[in-house]
Formats: structure tokens, sequence, C-alpha cells
């Protein structure tokens, strides 16, 4: 490892790796500090859909699309008081990057199927990375191989270099060592998000939601106090996507993924995937769904319950985000869905799902009794109570409150209303645990189209950069693909404008 790079990446998830392969393509040489000891971050955990406007197979599709239209559709996905502190310009620069940086992708040899609608998009602009996002990381970290950059992992980033009031380097942590890097065009900050950022979120969001862990727990927001600390503005820190309910991951490696991620073998790999049978993307692709979507709040209208570990209701399943806050307060800050025999039924076939990748994939109840036995049972109350150590006498106990509800003897003690079906059957079904999570977080540095990093008056900082989850920029970009898009595209015209630097 060299003393000085001409740029230093901060960060090995989907925008840091995007900047570093681009800018290598142009010849600077380049580091990437990721502070984890693999490559990844958040994107690598996606399902990786991509929604971009004007691609080449929209086109092939027979779908116009422009970036305008895209902009207006991107502002209907958020709530209007979400949606009012967008920084609309900077969404619409970046919604006309997409369709370059898709084939850049492409020209990597990366392979999508779509575009796949998603209302209130007017068009079909999602595109799914086959088979998952963790071909990003792999495609970008041969690329930066390819072309002899340096990755070096367990080395986090404490301090920023000033020198006046430039940004010349870093100081990492690298084999327990401090050890000061200068960067000869520049410093970017692509550290992620800050989901897992407890004094962060209770700081900008308040303290109720301290308690809730992010989706990826290494989500620490280092990148964000970095900026902040050389006196970069931060915008829209409060705005979350979430805290909303998701199951617990899998035993084992959650990154799990179908192809290797480097060598020989990732490449034969990835030529062979257009020729895999449909059905078999389809499977793998319903496995990821399962493994990091949400449950519908269709389950709660119907009429399902939520009990904690002893089998007590807790709160008003109805009622987000207090559910969500609720269920981080109880042990283990996880709960169970309960479904009687009716509600199993209903969420057993379309349009009636558990959860869902729009227009990818749908999962029912027997799609979890069968792939994800570990966060699913079916079977009388007591046999679900004695295989998932609740109690069974609370179990009794929470159904014929809730039943007594719905019957009009009493009110719901935690103000459920408008229910009118008890609970009752043989077979029920308990999904779970499940954990509150936030998935991502849309605060940011701010920034202009050259991706540098402002301070409070809306001046560039000299020789900072921020892309993805920490150079967000005031934008809000709700609804699938928009967070990979925006990472992806923001590292690969940050690398272009750093690659192209020949002072």
């Amino acid at each position: 490892m060299l003393s000085e790079y001409d740029v230093i990446i901060v960060g090995g998830g989907g925008s840091g790796l995007a900047a570093a392969a681009r800018a290598l393509e142009f010849g600077a040489r380049v580091l990437v500090l990721e502070k984890q000891p693999q490559l990844g971050g958040t994107t690598g955990m996606a399902i990786g859909s991509f929604t971009a406007n004007g691609t080449g197979l929209q086109q092939a599709a027979g779908i116009s699309d422009n970036a305008d239209d895209h902009e207006i559709d991107a502002g209907q996905f958020a709530a209007p008081e979400i949606e009012s502190h967008s920084n609309n310009e900077l969404r619409r620069f970046f919604l006309g990057q997409t369709a370059e940086t898709l084939e850049w992708l492409r020209g990597m040899g990366l392979y999508f199927h779509g575009p796949n609608p998603e209302p209130p998009n007017r068009v079909p602009r999602m595109h799914n990375i086959v088979p998952n996002a963790k071909a990003y990381i792999a495609a970008f970290q041969a690329q930066i191989l390819k072309h002899k950059g340096t990755i070096v992992c367990d080395a986090p980033v404490v301090e920023l270099v000033l020198e006046g009031q430039r940004v010349t380097g870093v100081v990492a942590q690298i084999e327990g060592e401090r050890k000061t890097i200068k960067a000869k065009r520049g410093v970017v900050l692509a550290a992620g998000d800050y989901a897992n950022a407890p004094e962060i979120i209770g700081r900008f969001k308040g303290d109720q939601f301290k308690s809730i862990e992010g989706v990826n727990p290494k989500a620490g927001g280092d990148g964000h106090l970095l900026a902040e600390h050389v006196g970069a503005q931060l915008l829209n820190m409060d705005i979350t996507y979430g805290p909303e309910l998701r199951f617990v991951p899998p035993p084992g490696d959650p990154f799990e993924q179908l192809l290797p991620t480097s060598g020989f073998l990732a490449k034969v790999m990835g030529r062979l995937v257009p020729l895999l049978p449909q059905f078999l993307i389809n499977w793998r692709i319903k496995r990821l769904l399962l493994t990091w979507q949400h449950p519908e709040n269709s389950l709660f209208d119907e009429g399902a319950i939520l009990v904690n570990a002893d089998g007590r209701r807790f709160c008003n399943e109805k009622d987000s985000p207090q559910r969500e806050i609720a269920i981080s307060k109880q042990p283990g800050k996880a709960a169970y869905i309960l479904l009687d025999e009716r509600i199993a039924a209903h969420f057993s076939a379309w349009p009636h799902f558990i959860s869902t990748a729009p227009k990818i994939a749908y999962a029912y109840v027997d799609d979890y009794l069968k792939l994800r036995p570990d966060v699913s049972m079916a079977g009388t109350l007591e046999k679900i109570a004695e295989q998932r150590h609740l109690n069974v006498a609370h179990l009794h106990e929470a159904v014929n409150q809730f039943n007594e509800y719905v019957s009009g003897q009493q009110t719901d003690s935690f103000g459920r209303v408008t229910d009118s079906h008890p609970l009752d059957g043989n077979r029920w079904v308990l999904l779970g645990p499940a954990k509150a999570y936030f998935t991502t977080t849309e605060g940011g540095v701010a920034i202009n189209q050259s991706l540098q990093a402002l301070d409070e008056n809306g001046t560039p900082i000299p020789g900072l950069f921020a892309i993805g989850c920490n150079g967000m920029g005031g934008q809000v970009l709700w609804g699938h693909g928009l967070h990979i898009a925006w990472a992806i595209t923001s590292g690969r015209l940050v690398g272009e404008l750093l690659g192209r630097n020949t002072n």
C-alpha cells in the first residue's frame, strides 16, 4: 500500500466500488478502505433492483420513457410531508444519468431482467439484476483488481486530514496502527447509511427510536460523522425508510448468493446465468424475498395479532410506527404474528400475499412454511406454543381477549378498532420472530451535481466528495431500486470526475 493515491474511497459497498472501478478505468490510482472484513455493505444485502428510464431494455420492450416523467413519478412514493423536503433538482439530475449507468453495468457482463412495473411509475422502470445485488459487488471487485486498484478491508477511517480548508487525505486504522494516507485529487465518502446508529437516530429522529435496529447491523453512519466533523452540512437526517416489521434473517451467512463473488468461477457462472432455467432464477429470487422483505400490513387489517416471546399481546398492531417502537421494547426486541385458520387460507393465493418484491415474486403462507421454517410453523395453538417456547396460557388469553373485543363485549386494551372476525380454527400459523428495523436512511451530506460536499453556507469543501447514502444531497428516494441506482450512478459520476482530473 502506498502513502499517496489519486483518489481515496471510504467504504466498499456499491457506491464506493462503483467509484473505484470507474476512476481506475481512466487511469487514476485508487485506494478503497472498507471498515468491515468483507466488501458489499447494504448493497450486497439487497435483491438488486435498479430503477431507470430511457434504457436500452425499455426500448427493446417498446417502452418510451424520459427523466422528466420519471422525476414526477418518483415524487409520488413518499407521503407529501416527506416529499416536500426532497431536493428535486438533484433527483432530476440523477435520474437523467441512470440509463448510461445501466449500460455501463451491462458492459461489464451483468445481466438484468425486466423492466418490471411498479406503480405509481407510469411505465415499467425496474431492472432486476440476476441473481442478486451481490453481482454488482463481484463485478466491481473484478474491475478494480483488473485495473490494479488497491482494496484494504478491516481498515476503518477515523479522521479526515485537513490542510487549511482542503481535505487532503485520511487517517485509517490498519493492522492496529493509525496510518495517514494522502489523496491528490479527492477523498470520497461512501460509507453507507446510519440505520443502525442509535445515537444519530436519537439525535435527529427522537430517543423513542433509539432501540430500533438497522437491517444492516454495520450501518453506523461513519461517513456522516466524518463529514460533519470537517464542517459539511447534513440534510434530512430525520427522514428514514421505516421503522418497519421484518422477519429475522435465516441462520448462517445472511449475505447469501447464487454466484461466487470473485475469481474464474465467478466469471464462468456469470456467463451461464442467462442460460439458467427461469424457474431456478425465480426460486432464488423468492428465497431472497423471504429473507429480506417485510410482511404486509394487510395481515393486521385482516385480523392477525402480534404476541411477544411470552405469548402476550402488547400493542395496537395497526398503529405504525408505535407498533415498531413497542416491538423494540419486547424481550429480544422480537414478536410473532399469529394467523388463525381463516387468515392463513386468505393469504395463500393471489392477490393476498405476505410479502412481495413487486412484479418479481410474491410469497404466501405455504412459501414461508416450505422455505423459511425457521420463522414459520403451522398447527394447534398448543403445538405452536410448545415449539416456539411461548406460554400457552398467555397465548389462549391473548386470543380470547381479542375475540371479546371483536364480539363487542369489551374495547380492545390497545385501542384497536374495526375488526369483525374472531380468531378461530384448528390450524393456526405463527410467523416470526420478527423485529422492527430501519431499512435505509435518507439523510446525508449536502452536495452539488459534481458530488462535492457542501458546508453550511453551500460552499464546496475542497477535496471532499460524498456519494450513495453519504451523499444523498437532500433527495428522497423511496420506491424500489432508486437507492441502488443512486449509489451506483453517483459512484460512476464521481469516478469519472476524479479519474479524468489530471491536476
